[in-house]
């Protein structure tokens, strides 16, 4: 499924439904009507059996901490589960996790737009703090060492 500007959201939420319907019966649970299967993932996920039921029923989901606990539920990986729910690309997954380097940009990251790249993103604390004061710190440490020559960018 790909995103972009032109695709239809309601469109992408019924096929994230069908897709989440999908991987709930290729893992054993039974969706019938009264099947309980639903129940059961919701209680696996540490979801409300609503909120289940509106994904499966197309209405989509957008809260990240359903979407990770989904992929966490499912043993799928969490990008493919934000691709999935319209969230971001496949092309921007790929970005994210292979990034061009900064040296061969000529442009260098800072603390906080690797901590965003890492999923260390704003209101996930402590961790987003610790990540930044850490990368500031090795900054700061290899600046001194080297006289301020940061050798893989060549600057």
């Amino acid at each position: 499924m790909e995103q972009d500007s032109e695709r239809d959201p309601e469109q992408t939420r019924r096929e994230f439904g069908d897709w989440l319907h999908a991987r709930l019966e290729q893992r054993g649970y039974v969706l019938s009507p009264r099947g309980g299967g639903q129940s059961r993932f919701a209680e696996d996920a540490g979801l409300g059996r609503s909120t289940v039921g509106r994904i499966l029923g197309g209405k989509g989901a957008t809260d990240t901490e359903v979407l990770k606990a989904i992929a966490k539920t499912l043993g799928v990986p969490y990008g493919e589960v934000l691709v999935r729910a319209g969230i971001t690309t496949w092309e921007e997954l790929a970005a994210v996790r292979n990034p061009t380097p900064p040296a061969a940009t000529g442009h260098h990251l800072t603390p906080e737009q690797a901590a965003d790249g890492l999923g260390f993103v704003e209101g996930v604390e402590p961790e987003r703090s610790v990540f930044i004061a850490s990368t500031n710190a090795l900054q700061h440490q290899h600046q001194a060492r080297t006289g301020g020559v940061n050798r893989a960018a060549g600057t």
